[in-house]
């Protein structure tokens, strides 16, 4: 009896298409990347009975793609485009256009075969759990540290042991998040390239994954405006009051205060703005504030173009 040969998809993601490859058959074809173009890709996928359907992660452009293929049931690795571009200068494969990178997605998935590890919402939540679970433990710990310099005695002993209870579960939590991240090619790639800013810690960069997954979906304006970053008017008639930010996910801009406090003595050209800011009169808080925004800006471009920390790059918009 003859074997049923398998098939392995490629499918490159950019803003506008989806160009797909099939081996061993060697079809291509470009799909729309809109809901209706998934949904055609989906149900035309489902007829090939693939074994494998392969893409990059690319800064969250892949994401209704992958979720709409997972919901019908297909096999989906989402794969970190180091190991793609490696794969493909192993195979001697220089040019670079979206339907090479579609055809190379498929070899990719018939030779190395990647694990598939899908991306569900809740693996996401079941993330923010654990952030949530993090700094509900710090808070303990700091409220904790605060009684421990009032207290005496046995209640002293007390406070101790607890603080070193509370330390464990805080390791313990950070080897989960770790362990998380570690295990998602797709996470695993943001991860990364959130962590080549200078100023952009470990946790920091969980805590970005989990509150603001549309980073590098949105154009630097809208991503301002849902962490809350977006200047607003507050004029009246002939008044002209202050431009004010508010509104938008606070834990965001919460974090975004952290990171630009070290990134403006830490990160060379975030000081620099800053001090800018401030040698032209405007308050710190201003400057900061300012810093907050344009930090955001730049992780959105990175993640946008799958690119990590430039520092010599003249522009992120």
């Amino acid at each position: 009896m003859e074997k049923t040969q398998e098939t392995f998809i490629g499918i490159d993601v950019s803003k506008a298409h989806l160009d797909v490859h099939s081996l061993p058959s060697s079809e291509a074809w470009q799909a729309d990347n809109t809901p209706a173009g998934i949904i055609a890709l989906v149900d035309k996928l489902l007829l090939c009975k693939p074994r494998l359907v392969v893409m990059e992660a690319t800064g969250g452009l892949e994401i209704p793609l992958a979720c709409a293929l997972m919901e019908a049931g297909l096999p989906v690795a989402v794969v970190n485009p180091r190991q793609a571009r490696d794969f493909s200068k192993a195979m001697g494969k220089l040019a670079k256009t979206d339907k090479v990178d579609a055809r190379l997605l498929a070899l990719f998935g018939e030779r190395i075969r990647p694990e598939v590890r899908p991306l569900k919402d809740a693996e996401q939540q079941l993330f923010s759990q654990l952030l949530a679970r993090r700094r509900q433990l710090v808070d303990m710990r700091v409220a904790e540290q605060n009684r421990w310099f009032m207290a005496q005695g046995n209640v002293r002993g007390n406070i101790e042991q607890h603080l070193e209870w509370l330390k464990q579960h805080i390791d313990d939590v950070d080897k989960d998040l770790g362990q998380f991240v570690q295990a998602s090619p797709a996470w695993k790639a943001k991860e990364d390239l959130l962590k080549s800013f200078k100023g952009v810690g470990r946790i920091a960069s969980f805590t970005l994954l989990a509150t603001l997954p549309e980073l590098g979906m949105l154009d630097r304006k809208e991503i301002a405006a849902l962490a809350g970053l977006a200047p607003f008017n507050r004029d009246s008639g002939t008044m002209r009051g202050k431009r004010a930010i508010w509104g938008g996910r606070a834990e965001v801009r919460n974090l975004l205060y952290m990171v630009a406090l070290v990134a403006s003595r830490s990160n060379e050209t975030i000081k620099r703005f800053y001090e800018k800011l401030v040698q032209a009169g405007k308050p710190k808080k201003v400057a900061l504030t300012a810093c907050m925004r344009k930090i955001l800006t730049i992780l959105n471009a990175m993640v946008r173009d799958n690119q990590p920390w430039n520092p010599q790059r003249e522009q992120y918009a």
